[in-house]
This record gives C-alpha cells, sequence and structure tokens, in this order.
C-alpha cells in the first residue's frame, strides 16, 4: 500500500479522538535537534477530510483485536485496514515538519496483536524520531491500558504528554459496549502516569539533567451520548480524575453514530449530542479554573446542564441570594461566580480597585461582558443606572444571548434585587 493511501485510512481513523490539545511545554530548541515546543501550542495541520488541527494526529494501525461497539476500528466492522512501520511514520512527521505543515506529533493507535506489541511498535517510532532524526518537537503518546509498566515508562519518557482514554463514564457502560476493556486496567496507566510525572519532577529539583517523564502531563477522553449517564455522573467522574490523577485536561466526545449494534442509538434517528458536548466543556472549565464543585453545578433535582445557558449563568439563577455582589469589596473567589468575569476580569478588578472605586464603565475597560454581569453587579452599592429586570425577563435575556429562539416567556415573576 501507498504510504499516502495509508495516511488517509490512519489518519481518518484518528479523527474520532479528541484527546490533544496545545502542548503546555516551553522547550527551545537545541543545537544538532529538528523542532521546539512553545506553551501556546503547535502550528496547523489537516486530517484527511480537511479538517485543520494542530497536530499530525495519526493512528499507528487501525487493526484491531477488540470488538467496541462504540468504534469505528472495531474488529467486526469492515473498513479499510492499514498499518505503518516506525521507519515510515518517522519520514512522514519530518517530512511534513520540514514544509512547515506541523509542529507535532499525536500518535494514537488500535491494539494490534497485544498491548505490549502495539506499545513496542510506538516506544519504536519514538525512539527512532527522537534519537536518530532528532526531533525535539512535541509529541502526544497515547498509552495502551494492559501493556507492561516497563513499556508505558519508556513511552512516557520520549513522550511529551500521555494519555489514556476513559473511554465511557460509568463501568456498567464500558462492560456493555467494550467488554474486552475493564476499569481497572485503564486507571493503572494512568495512576501509573501520575507518579511517574510527580518522580520526574522531585528528581529534577535535585539532578538538573535527570530524564523528564511526560513533562506536559496527561489527559483523557469520554464519549457521552452513546450511554444513559447525566451531566452529573460526567461531572462528578471528571471531578474525580482531576482530583486523584492530577490530569490537565478531560476531553467530552459527542458520540457520532458509527455502529448499528441495538446497544447504541439508531443512526437514522440519532443526533450527535454537540451542545451537550459544549456545555460539558464550559462546566468543565468551571471545575478547573472557577472553583466550583461539581455538586454545585449540578444536584439530583437537576442532574443535566440546561442547553439553553451556559452552567455559570445557570448556577446564578438557582443563586439569587448570592448577588448583587458588590465589586469594589468582593474576593477573588467570589468574583468568579459572577456571569460575565472570567479569571482575567477577576484579577484586573482586584488589581484596578487599589487606585479607587470601580465604575460600571470602568468594568467595561476591563473586559467585563457587562451584558451578563450588569444584573449580579453593584457598584458602590449601586446598580447600573436604569436596570429594571424581572427574574423572568432576566432568564430570557440571559437565554437569548446565546440563543434568541430559545427565550421563552416563564410564568413567575419576582424582583430580582428587591432591596434596589
Amino acid at each position: 500500500m501507498e504510504l499516502l493511501d495509508k495516511l488517509n485510512i490512519l489518519a481518518d481513523a484518528a479523527k474520532y479522538d479528541a484527546a490533544c490539545t496545545s502542548s503546555g511545554l516551553d522547550r527551545a530548541g537545541r543545537p544538532g535537534t529538528i523542532g521546539s515546543t512553545t506553551l501556546a501550542g503547535c502550528c496547523h495541520s489537516f486530517s484527511a477530510d480537511g479538517r485543520c488541527i494542530s497536530l499530525l494526529k495519526v493512528l499507528m494501525t487501525n487493526v484491531c483485536v477488540y470488538d467496541c461497539q462504540y468504534c469505528i476500528n472495531r474488529r467486526s466492522n469492515d473498513v479499510p485496514r492499514a498499518a505503518f512501520t516506525p521507519r515510515e511514520l518517522c519520514e512522514l512527521t519530518m517530512g511534513f515538519y520540514r514544509r512547515n505543515y506541523i509542529e507535532g506529533l499525536f500518535l494514537s493507535s488500535a491494539v494490534s496483536g497485544s498491548p505490549d506489541r502495539t506499545t513496542e511498535g510506538m516506544i519504536e517510532t519514538l525512539r527512532l524520531l527522537r534519537e536518530e532524526y532528532r526531533f525535539g518537537g512535541y509529541i502526544h503518546a497515547k498509552a495502551i491500558p494492559g501493556a507492561d509498566p516497563l513499556l508505558t515508562q519508556r513511552l512516557g519518557l520520549l513522550a511529551d504528554r500521555m494519555s489514556v482514554n476513559i473511554e465511557l463514564p460509568s463501568a456498567p457502560s464500558l462492560s456493555q459496549l467494550a467488554p474486552d476493556k475493564k476499569k481497572e486496567a485503564i486507571l493503572a496507566p494512568m495512576k501509573q502516569i501520575r507518579d511517574g510525572i510527580t518522580v520526574s519532577r522531585q528528581e529534577l529539583k535535585v539532578y538538573r539533567h535527570a530524564p523528564r517523564f511526560a513533562p506536559a502531563g496527561q489527559s483523557t477522553q469520554m464519549i457521552i451520548g452513546a450511554t444513559p449517564e447525566t451531566d452529573r455522573q460526567i461531572l462528578t467522574l471528571s471531578q474525580g480524575l482531576y482530583r486523584k490523577y492530577q490530569l490537565k485536561r478531560v476531553f467530552y466526545s459527542a458520540y457520532m453514530p458509527v455502529s448499528t449494534s441495538p446497544l447504541l442509538p439508531t443512526p437514522q434517528t440519532f443526533q450527535p449530542p454537540l451542545l451537550r458536548e459544549h456545555r460539558l466543556y464550559q462546566a468543565d472549565w468551571l471545575l478547573r479554573y472557577y472553583h466550583f464543585q461539581a455538586e454545585e453545578i449540578l444536584d439530583e433535582d437537576q442532574p443535566d446542564l440546561d442547553p439553553r445557558m451556559d452552567p455559570k449563568c445557570c448556577w446564578a439563577l438557582r443563586h439569587l441570594d448570592f448577588f448583587p455582589v458588590e465589586v469594589n469589596r468582593a474576593d477573588y473567589e467570589v468574583l468568579l461566580r459572577v456571569p460575565g468575569i472570567g479569571v482575567r476580569s477577576a484579577r484586573r478588578i482586584l488589581t484596578a480597585r487599589r487606585v479607587g472605586p470601580l465604575t460600571f464603565e470602568g468594568l467595561k475597560r476591563l473586559g467585563v461582558v457587562l451584558k451578563r454581569a450588569q444584573y449580579f453587579l453593584t457598584c458602590s452599592g449601586r446598580v447600573l443606572s436604569g436596570l429594571h429586570v424581572k427574574e423572568d425577563g432576566l432568564l430570557r435575556h440571559l437565554i437569548s444571548l446565546e440563543a434568541p429562539a430559545l427565550a421563552a416567556p416563564m410564568p413567575q415573576q419576582l424582583s430580582l434585587f428587591a432591596d434596589h
């Protein structure tokens, strides 16, 4: 098979794996090597279907011994199969890099033969790139659950970032749709990568030239919409993964109907939950940067995110007793709870108010999104001049900022700020 034909097959097969991101690593180029990494991430590349991506994102092979019902590369699926040799993949990567198509490589693979055999092929590819081709650019490698820990360790010493896909949000769903995979087998390499990163950082404090193990951290991906888990279950799982395994990122992938299995939604009627995926990313951002807990965002009475507006606005509307917030006195954590105030604008507020009291006009110059924040803030004890709103009117307004057609009237009429 021609190299280009392999690329078309294996780049297309990799497009469903969302667990790649910017490098998160700052490594300058060194004499005698090719390539570097920057915190800003990697430049553009293109997949087989024409989408712009930041890395050469490709599978080592799509020949798989597993029969996961949700996967296009499952053993029982009749698709063209291909495999790169380590040398072919190295030549392809270096050729793309020299043409300035890419700045890095995202390497994953189906499980061909066994997890050990697959991991050995990935290690040989990365070894050639690092040692023979002297490639110093960004490499993200997918750890294979079930592989020998020594092989995973070797892979982590060659890659900048690693990831282990958790696949589905619960063990029962995984057992039903991917009976060859076990929760414990997926979590074991996650724990190993976490511990390897911790040990590596401690060694680097003592020995400056100690080998670095996955210095950009680890990430994971889960498929949403293929199984009945609620958003609350998904966010609780993500929160646990961040806390226990120190992940850099959890990626949410809306299920694409690639199977006619009776265990999955019917392809003819199923619409990929892209809006749900978007809301989960917004809620995930609240977990990582806004000091929210999963239990605050959703509860048993409201287990799913409202598709009509972002999760932060939903939380604010359920906790109107928390508002209004006095912008000239509130601490950083309180400011982060206000819709329309982000991490940067909250820090700017803390800095600017040392000089003098802030006004609504000043907040706008600091980057606060007043079309949202104006309903939840006071400046020196005053609301925005001419602001009169009822709770149902506020709900419709916040919804209309994202989806005007969804801004339907609500029955209850309550004052938002009764004292003002």
